[in-house]
């Protein structure tokens, strides 16, 4: 009887590389969270280097000095390659990977070879191979030099890698055929989009940084079954998932990616539509993760992308979770949001306070009714029942007492 062999990938060994072109650059942490990128990725980090620069090398990225110091710690420590913590133009990825005899990764690189192996959904998959083609079609002869001397590996995987070898021509045609069907997707978002407002069901947009604990609070409170990992952007497709409060009141929960520093623009525009539920939500709630050290700068972060994407003028719930990792009291203050609460996703704490502001900002947009409708009027109360919060209903002799709190539109029609 023949033994079956084992066959294990071998793990990736990768030096990170950053540059600092100020003092008040936060260079360490960005390594330290590609670190974390890489980890995710499957690969070990065998040393960071930084480099303090008035600006980035042109043509390599870092400084010739430097690059020697990078190889003898690349042979010493028996690297199989480098990751920049910036995007590299194609004429950086090259020089420098002929200058290092080894493979040659940017931050970009690597969050879209997560987000391949992440993807899922159809919608999700179409995203990640249209902002891989976008990045990879101005990289092609790089790229090409770097798989062939090292076989693929990370960098490689997901939906566009058999793309790499195919030339400019075709990939703007796939590029093309994605976008048609990117707005088919777009076209059906916005349909179930248009039924939610319909049926008058609010919509509350769960955003954060990356690994601050959205997943675990969307099972928690939908049992939605969504992937909870201690990783960077452990769930990638977006979750809408319904929850009806103790009141009644129904309202409806969207989970949407991580954010992250240097998130790649290619990432960025590929994601939009998605991204864009947050734009037509009711409320914005942003978890935070309490315990991260970078926890102020993670928020402005959060912040500034939501800007980008033109998400303004929205209520803002900031939950600052994780509170069960904190070893003493901290007082935190977010000055952009409209509410705060304390909460842990993890053990529950906190989320009853959670449940009540979201239920006291609906509130807040509605009218409280108290009337008598006569019996012959007795459909209203369907109504009210399915588009508003019947706090209380009694029926008496001249006819139905309702008090309940109710959006203005629907009061102007009955």
């Amino acid at each position: 009887m023949s033994e079956l062999i084992e066959i294990k990938e071998e793990q990736e060994r990768f030096i990170l590389i950053g540059v600092a072109v100020s003092d008040q650059d936060d260079t360490a942490e960005s390594l330290e969270e590609l670190a974390e990128l890489a980890d995710t990725a499957g690969a070990l980090t065998v040393g960071k280097v930084i480099q303090n620069r008035e600006s980035v090398h042109p043509g390599t990225y870092i400084g010739k000095g430097k690059i020697e110091e990078v190889k003898e710690l690349a042979l010493e420590m028996d690297a199989t390659g480098v990751v920049c913590d910036d995007e590299l133009s194609p004429a950086q990825l090259k020089n420098l990977e002929d200058a290092l005899q080894i493979k040659v990764l940017d931050r970009t690189i690597l969050i879209l070879d997560i987000f391949a192996s992440r993807a899922s959904t159809k919608e999700g998959k179409i995203q990640v191979e249209l902002a891989q083609l976008r990045y990879r079609s101005t990289r092609l002869i790089g790229l090409r030099n770097s798989l062939s001397r090292l076989g693929g590996g990370i960098g490689t995987r997901g939906p566009g890698e058999k793309k790499l070898e195919i030339d400019r021509r075709l990939i703007k045609d796939r590029i093309a055929a994605l976008n048609h069907e990117l707005a088919n997707v777009k076209k059906s978002r916005e349909t179930e989009r248009l039924l939610r407002s319909k049926n008058r069901i609010p919509v509350v947009a769960i955003v954060g940084y990356t690994n601050a604990g959205k997943s675990t609070l969307l099972n928690l409170l939908t049992n939605a079954g969504v992937l909870e990992e201690d990783k960077l952007f452990a769930t990638l497709d977006p979750t809408t998932k319904n929850l009806t409060l103790d009141s009644g009141q129904q309202i409806l929960f969207t989970d949407t990616v991580g954010f992250i520093r240097k998130l790649p623009h290619h990432l960025i525009d590929a994601f939009r539509s998605t991204l864009e539920e947050a734009k037509y939500a009711d409320i914005i709630l942003h978890v935070v993760d309490s315990s991260n050290p970078d926890v102020y700068n993670q928020m402005y972060i959060v912040y500034d992308t939501l800007k980008n994407l033109g998400i303004q003028d929205k209520v803002i719930i900031t939950a600052f979770n994780k509170q069960d990792k904190l070893e003493a009291e901290q007082i935190l203050k977010d000055f952009q949001a409209d509410y705060t609460v304390k909460m842990s996703a993890k053990t529950g704490a906190g989320i009853k306070n959670l449940l009540d502001l979201i239920e006291k900002v609906l509130n807040e947009r509605k009218v409280l009714v108290e009337r008598v409708f006569s019996y012959q009027e007795a459909g209203k109360i369907q109504i009210i029942r399915k588009y508003g919060q019947l706090m209380e209903e009694k029926y008496e002799q001249d006819g139905i007492y309702v008090k309940a709190y109710l959006p203005n539109d629907i009061l102007q029609s009955l």
